[in-house]
């Protein structure tokens, strides 16, 4: 590459970000960001990298959508026999970060995962359009396949399957939820002065903090 990486830069002016701004409540502040972000980031707002490990201490992340966010916690929706859902069954800790650039924002959030229940999974799965309903029965995900026509061929079988039907949710595809015990919001500001507030979940209260940038 002849591109000179260390020019690309921008220095970041939108909001600050003061503890009394920020509250004693992270789910409320998300929730606000969140919003924000649905208005002013047009292009999916929702996604944010998931972080997961494996059984060999391996970090791994890729994008996914956020689907809700409720008293138990954030939850996403994928097939159980994926990559990323072997890893949460070897080890169920995981974090989520959301990027909104255009206003300078990030939230990283840290806990521990688990299975929606099967309901949650079923009645979200219905919600779906049919093309994504019958792609989640189609792909085997993350197994290796010959070439683009054999997920196409199995995709076209199964819309003959259930043509004319409902498109039942798979046994192996469903939703999970982490639920927090760490939070940061990071807020960008002029001259790399970012601010940095933190939650730590401590009982049924949230601890919150100033980190450096």
């Amino acid at each position: 590459m002849n591109r000179d990486l260390h020019s690309i830069r921008r220095d970041y002016q939108f909001d600050d970000l003061l503890e009394d701004q920020a509250g004693n409540d992270p789910l409320a502040l998300f929730d606000t960001w969140l919003a924000k972000a649905i208005d002013a980031c047009p292009d999916d707002p929702t996604a944010m990298t998931l972080s997961t490990v494996d059984s060999g201490g391996r970090p791994h992340a890729r994008v996914v959508l956020l689907k809700q966010r409720n008293e138990l916690g954030f939850s996403f929706f994928t097939n159980y026999d994926s990559e990323k859902g072997q890893q949460l069954m070897q080890n169920n800790q995981a974090c989520m970060t959301f990027f909104w650039p255009a206003l300078s924002r990030q939230i990283r959030i840290e806990g521990t995962i688990e299975k929606v229940a099967r309901d949650v999974s079923e009645t979200y799965f219905a919600s779906r359009p049919r093309g994504s309903q019958l792609a989640a029965r189609t792909s085997q995900q993350s197994t290796v396949i010959d070439n683009r026509g054999v997920l196409q061929k199995a995709f076209e079988n199964e819309e003959l399957t259930f043509e004319d039907q409902n498109v039942p949710c798979p046994d192996n595809w469903g939703g999970y939820v982490l639920k927090p015990t760490f939070i940061e919001f990071w807020q960008g500001r002029p001259s790399r002065l970012h601010d940095r507030i933190c939650f730590t979940q401590k009982d049924d209260d949230w601890l919150r903090a100033r980190k450096a940038p």
